[in-house]
C-alpha cells in the first residue's frame, strides 16, 4: 500500500494548507481526496506535488507492505 502520511507532515512544516493547493496552486479537491484516501495518483500529480513543496518523492509517500 502507498501511504502518503508523509505529504500532510511536509505540507504543516512548509507551512501549505490544503485551501492554498486548491486556491493558489489550482490543484483539484478530488486529487486531494484521493490522497487523503491512499488511492492511486499520477506520477504526474506527485511531481506536482514535489515542485510546490519543494522535497523529494519520499517526503510525500512511503510504501507500507500489506500483511497477508
Amino acid at each position: 500500500m502507498i501511504s502518503y502520511d508523509r505529504l500532510w507532515a511536509t505540507m504543516r512544516e512548509k507551512g501549505i494548507s490544503q485551501y492554498a493547493l486548491i486556491k493558489k496552486y489550482k490543484i483539484s479537491p478530488a486529487q486531494i481526496t484521493r490522497l487523503k484516501r491512499n488511492e492511486s495518483v499520477s506520477t504526474h500529480t506527485i511531481e506536482v506535488f514535489c515542485e510546490i513543496l519543494d522535497c523529494r518523492v519520499e517526503n510525500i509517500m512511503e510504501y507500507i507492505k500489506e500483511e497477508p
